[in-house]
């Protein structure tokens, strides 16, 4: 490989991993090519980067975008998924085709911000609720309190009202 096309390489990877939210580091062995077109596809069309990369490069490109970390799991034959909004969309999207097709590929671990993740916390992550439910469920968590504090400061008034109410109809003759 060239010399200029190597730093090309590099320099595309560490743009890649300065980018990212999360990067996920894969082992593709025993991947068919049908199966690695399918998972390529998929992961395309959610936005996520998937590619194979060459271990010496990506150290480079780690040391040059910062991710110094992520060089453990440089070992062996590496494809790697770059998820640039959401972090937990390519957890999910790797772990459902790991499942959904039985596949023999195997996420290796990655990086999350400047965190290095195991492999079983990115299938952790991948069974975190979507955003939208977490946000919904941050908000009923913050609802509750000021809710029952409303119930309490308007129960005496409410019984004053019944009690108002049931004069005025033993007044009318009820």
């Amino acid at each position: 490989m060239l010399k200029e096309r190597k730093e090309q390489i590099i320099n595309e990877l560490a743009d890649s991993l300065s980018r990212c939210t999360i990067a996920i580091a894969t082992d593709y062995r025993g991947l068919s090519a049908k199966e690695a077109v399918q998972l390529r596809r998929r992961l395309a069309g959610l936005g996520i980067e998937y590619r194979v990369v060459k271990n010496t490069l990506t150290r480079f490109a780690c040391e040059k975008a910062g991710k110094k970390q992520l060089e453990t799991l440089l070992v062996g034959p590496l494809a790697m998924a770059f998820g640039y909004d959401d972090v937990i969309k390519p957890a999910q999207a790797l772990s459902e085709h790991i499942r959904s097709f039985g596949s023999v590929l195997q996420i290796k671990g990655g990086v999350l911000g400047d965190r290095l993740l195991t492999a079983k916390e990115i299938f952790a992550l991948a069974v975190t609720p979507p955003r939208d439910i977490l946000i919904s469920q941050l908000v009923g968590q913050l609802q509750a309190p000021l809710q029952a504090l409303h119930n309490v400061l308007s129960a005496p008034l409410q019984g004053l009202l019944n009690v108002i109410q049931a004069r005025i109809q033993q007044l009318e003759g009820g």
